[in-house]
């Protein structure tokens, strides 16, 4: 929605433009990852998680609507693409173990009988 459109004066709607402001970064920050998840440290995967909603906003502003479903239709969508990707590494590790041919825990112990 442009901006030409927002009462910029009205601290309800400068706060959920902020708000709405923050949750789009989160949500590149979330693409960006499964973009680029094996080069994503534990640090940044463990912040972006930390994320909690604000409180203190109220009903969303109608002019505001627009955008925000744009912004709660990519996180669907990172969503969905997130569950994939797990669902891809958990096949991935099962086909790495099943190559192993034996289970870790049955690794070979060799004991020294000169000593």
């Amino acid at each position: 929605m442009p901006t030409a459109d927002l009462d910029v004066a009205d601290p309800w709607v400068v706060a959920w433009s902020l708000a709405l402001d923050e949750l789009e970064l989160d949500v590149q920050t979330a693409e960006a990852l499964l973009r680029d998840a094996h080069l994503t440290s534990v640090e940044v995967v463990a912040r972006t998680v930390a994320w909690q909603p604000r409180r203190d906003l109220g009903p969303l502003p109608a002019p505001l609507q627009v955008r925000a479903r744009a912004i709660l239709d990519r996180q669907l969508e990172t969503s969905r693409r997130t569950a994939e990707a797990i669902t891809r590494s958990r096949r991935q590790i099962a086909a790495t173990r099943a190559l192993q041919g034996r289970p870790p825990e049955a690794a070979a112990v060799y004991v020294d009988a000169e000593a």
